[in-house]
């Protein structure tokens, strides 16, 4: 009995990984295909490059902010930690965007695209601009 609530533990605290097919359509759901003209592809393309489709990445910058959840939203400007003051644009705390439930960080990440654009994102820019996206969302049923 103890192995089993240890192993269930350890497989929470790794959070959950989705498969891009899966992430597309829950996407695709919230109406992110084509939201401030970014087409669904890109916005996988994006969740991949930033956190491999894991709902609790955490990235510690070296200006000392963190990034958190699946699209890593930077908790300088766009989610409380509780700890540091933020601008907190989106209004929410930072473990909001760490669950499976990815609701918050969707419109988080819509939030932040009305204001900046998808060019806000670095893993963005370094690995799916200018670049022939469609095979994220290739074989999807979306």
């Amino acid at each position: 009995m103890k192995i089993l609530v240890l192993l269930l533990l350890v497989g929470v605290a790794k959070g959950m990984y989705y498969t891009n097919c899966e992430l597309a359509s829950v996407l695709q759901s919230a109406g992110m295909d084509g939201y401030a003209g970014v087409s669904l592809a890109n916005w996988v393309c994006l969740a991949y490059s930033e956190s491999s489709y894991n709902t609790q990445a955490i990235d510690y910058d070296s200006d000392g902010s963190t990034d958190y959840g699946i699209f890593q939203i930077n908790d300088r400007w766009w989610c409380s930690n509780g700890q540091f003051p933020s601008y907190n644009g989106c209004g929410i705390s930072c473990s909001e965007l760490l669950t499976n439930n990815i609701a918050a960080d969707i419109a988080c990440a819509k939030i932040i695209v009305d204001q900046q654009g998808i060019s806000a994102w670095y893993g963005w820019q370094d690995k799916c601009e200018g670049q022939d996206v469609s095979q994220y969302i290739a074989g999807c049923d979306v």
